[in-house]
């Protein structure tokens, strides 16, 4: 009879045990068990370097959604944005690709707009902002390219001789 008593405790801590590390895995893996909750909108980047599926959408700094899905339209990335219900949008809202610090995570930065139009669910966001390549940035400064108003270093070398005079 004891041992039956003790068993019974242990197997009820066991599955206490599991359903914690299911909530957890659920939690921390950002899965959704009911189903996906808010609507989508779309955007077309010309890149999305360093962008993974189930990153953050921000307006001001507060989380308002996640990246649903990134795909390939044409030569652009096209990508699926999950908002939450209340979000409202105007049409004329600026999507962005942002990252958090020099080598941070990415996320999509939400610049709101001045229009009376709302984006409807489904629609499409039509002013986007890629990235700056970290790589090309880099090159430039190490290399002295960077010259102002298109002007290439012999250009510029002669506007400054020219100040000089």
């Amino acid at each position: 009879m004891n041992h039956t008593r003790s068993e019974i405790i242990v197997g009820f801590f066991v599955l206490i045990g599991l359903a914690c590390l299911g909530y957890l895995a659920i939690r921390l893996g950002k899965l959704e068990v009911m189903g996906a909750s808010g609507y989508t909108v779309y955007a077309d980047f010309s890149s999305v370097a360093g962008l993974k599926v189930g990153d953050p959408i921000e307006i001001a700094g507060v989380k308002v959604g996640r990246v649903e899905a990134i795909r390939l339209a044409d030569d652009r990335a096209r990508l699926e944005l999950r908002l939450q219900d209340g979000v409202k949008l105007q049409d004329d809202v600026i999507a962005s690709v942002r990252s958090r610090g020099l080598i941070g995570d990415k996320f999509i930065l939400v610049s709101p707009g001045a229009s009376d139009k709302i984006l409807p669910p489904g629609g499409k966001i039509r002013e986007t902002d890629s990235p700056p390549d970290i790589t090309d940035l880099i090159g430039k400064f190490v290399g002295g390219d960077l010259t102002s108003k298109g002007e290439t270093k012999d250009e510029s070398q002669k506007t400054k001789d020219e100040g000089q005079k």
